[in-house]
């Protein structure tokens, strides 16, 4: 019954499709796989590739596996980033600045879609190197990831949150 809530409130977004073409004998068979980022717009995201003959089987085999990779991803205020974050995968980099209240998503393509369902809500971005989405979106998460919130800080240094906040505003 509690597998059915966090069901319910968990956004998927389509960010690829790709139609596959196997040269047979008696001519060309079509297969199409594709690319879905899921989250729940409160810090939690997963990323899913599914292939299948017919495309609406390989968008459900996608965000099943989306859903079995969830991942928790700390916010600051629940609408932005914490710092700056550089992510790396293969040749996709990426750069995700925080930004004010009120700026918006500034990302283009597979960075627009993991923000959207991450629940960040103001972001500025920019993806560097390929264009790949699979690559974009696999180095974006691998940014997000290397983030570190105060919180976290705050308990590998043994130090309580505040002290870390205070250091950080007095930059």
């Amino acid at each position: 019954m509690n597998d059915r809530k966090i069901e319910s409130d968990i956004k998927e977004k389509l960010v690829a499709i790709n139609r596959i073409t196997k040269v047979v004998k008696g001519g060309r068979r079509f297969g199409f796989a594709a690319l879905v980022v899921v989250g729940n717009q409160k810090g939690s995201i997963g990323i899913g590739q599914g292939k299948s003959k017919q495309v609406p089987d390989a968008i459900k085999k996608a965000t099943e596996v989306a859903k079995r990779n969830l991942i928790q991803i700390p916010l600051k205020e629940g609408r932005t980033l914490h710092h700056d974050v550089k992510g790396k995968n293969g040749s996709g980099k990426v750069f995700m600045r925080a930004a004010p209240a009120g700026t918006g998503i500034i990302a283009g393509g597979p960075i627009r879609s993991v923000c959207e369902v991450l629940g960040v809500q103001d972001v500025v971005a920019k993806s560097l190197g390929s264009s790949n989405p699979h690559n974009v979106l696999k180095a974006c998460v691998n940014g997000l990831k290397s983030q570190s919130s105060p919180k976290i800080l705050a308990a590998i240094r043994g130090k309580k949150i505040s002290d870390v906040i205070l250091k950080r505003e007095a930059k």
